[in-house]
């Protein structure tokens, strides 16, 4: 699926729902709990649970990006049970810069 900064996805498998903040560049899928992400007004696949090893949870209001093939920025509006992924890189929080010292 090709994406666009402010696309909003919803997970089929958990409440997770995000908003692409930096889309990876070509079509790619953006997946949570192991199953592809839809539209955000959308119906989940009836059935789906998620899948071992991409339940590591999402937190609200925190970025999750990867780099390497597919450099990537995702913003949780929703919090879920599911890991997210693009075309299986799995995503990680992003840190916070540090500010500077006011002295």
């Amino acid at each position: 699926m090709k994406l666009k900064p402010g696309s909003r996805l919803r997970s089929q498998v958990d409440a997770t729902e995000v908003i692409v903040v930096r889309p990876p560049a070509g079509d790619v899928v953006v997946a949570c709990g192991g199953h592809p992400m839809i539209d955000a007004h959308a119906e989940p696949q009836p059935g789906l649970t998620t899948v071992s090893g991409h339940d590591e949870g999402t937190q609200i209001g925190k970025r999750y990006t990867a780099s390497g093939e597919h450099t990537f920025e995702l913003l949780v509006t929703k919090p879920g049970t599911g890991g997210l992924s693009v075309d299986g890189v799995p995503a990680v929080l992003k840190e916070a810069k540090p500010l500077p010292a006011s002295d």
